[in-house]
């Protein structure tokens, strides 16, 4: 897989290497490294860190990450491609993996994610085979696959447990079988965040914050977050939003600004400066900035309604029927089709008033 042009999303940290180091590494490549996941993201990588949240968390992220055309790796999957390994073609499919092990899909694709396997994406080796069976047992003994894959990060290379008989203990961790009975495997996991002006660690705390709806908190996180990583287009896009939810809409700009100058492909963050711009009634603004959206992403509905919106109050009626006709091209369902069929019958009213 070439990385070549390719938009890297990064969720949660990565446990190998810092993201700068990462991010450098990706760009001699001819791809380009981001926190969290855009339109343009193409391919998604799952940090290992992430592993301190709680499963249920995770697996969310994992779903909102999942589009169709985008590729999910795993840290070291990341990795390998970063040093230009590539895999010889031979191995196992997914479906045989599946079939031949008795483990569940939605466990095996997290396993995989999280590099609890030798591959992170088929073919998988035939020692992954071993390993799927081995995780099937601990599955069907009550185990989590959060449990299992932080087990195997207390160890080592994934590939050490093949000769190991693995059990499920009286309490959540995973362990060796021996002929004297068990053996502590991975030991207490370590909780937390390390100590120490960590922009990854604001990161997380920020993306926290956020959730809970501490906006002001989040925005200070995020901020700390820029102090450390300047260049973090997506950290200044986040502390834009919270900005704004937190009642400062002129700072809200400012670092939605920011964040396009950053990266200028960043769609969202065009169309967010482009609502920021419309609510302080600076229309021209505003319009600009959906249509650098759209040259970016033509296809971005909620950019192609709102623009119609703003062409029709600037009295270009032609322009807004064009764009509402696109939207329901790419929108002919919901309430905002709808709303845009009453905006094309609103224009044809208008049209032919004047037209008499």
């Amino acid at each position: 897989m070439s990385l070549d042009g390719r938009s890297v999303g990064l969720v949660g940290a990565l446990a190998a290497l810092p993201r700068r180091l990462a991010a450098r590494a990706l760009e001699a490549r001819g791809g380009r490294l981001h926190r969290g996941v855009t339109r343009q993201t193409g391919v998604v990588v799952f940090g290992r860190r992430l592993l301190r949240g709680a499963d249920a968390a995770i697996e969310a992220q994992v779903e909102a990450a999942r589009a169709p055309g985008r590729v999910l790796r795993s840290e070291n999957g990341f990795l390998g491609l970063l040093s230009g390994e590539a895999g010889d073609g031979l191995g196992l499919g997914r479906a045989e993996v599946l079939e031949r092990s008795g483990l569940g899909e939605r466990e095996l694709a997290l396993l995989a994610l999280f590099d609890a396997f030798e591959r992170d994406v088929e073919p998988f080796s035939f020692r992954d085979m071993i390993l799927a069976r081995k995780y099937a047992g601990l599955v069907a003994s009550g185990a989590g696959w959060g449990a299992i894959v932080r087990a195997v990060h207390r160890t080592g290379p994934a590939v050490s447990l093949t000769a190991k008989a693995l059990d499920v203990g009286e309490g959540p961790g995973i362990y060796a079988r021996y002929e004297g009975g068990l053996a502590e495997l991975d030991g207490q996991m370590l909780l937390g965040l390390e100590a120490g002006e960590d922009a990854e660690a604001h990161f997380a705390r920020a993306e926290e914050a956020e959730a809970e709806g501490d906006f002001a908190t989040a925005a200070t996180l995020y901020g700390r977050c820029l102090g450390l990583d300047p260049g973090d287009a997506v950290a200044a896009f986040n502390r834009g939003n919270c900005l704004k939810a937190a009642g400062r809409a002129e700072e809200a700009e400012q670092e939605l600004t920011r964040a396009v100058k950053l990266d200028p492909g960043f769609v969202e963050a065009w169309f967010n400066l482009a609502g920021a711009a419309a609510e302080s009634g600076r229309t021209p603004a505003a319009r600009r900035h959906l249509r650098r959206a759209l040259t970016i992403d033509p296809d971005y509905e909620d950019a192609v309604f709102n623009l119609a919106l703003l062409e029709f109050g600037a009295g270009d009626l032609a322009e807004a029927r064009r764009l509402w006709v696109r939207y329901l091209e790419l929108d002919g369902e919901s309430e905002w089709a709808r709303k845009a069929e009453r905006g094309i019958r609103a224009v044809d009213m208008q049209t032919a008033r004047d037209a008499g």
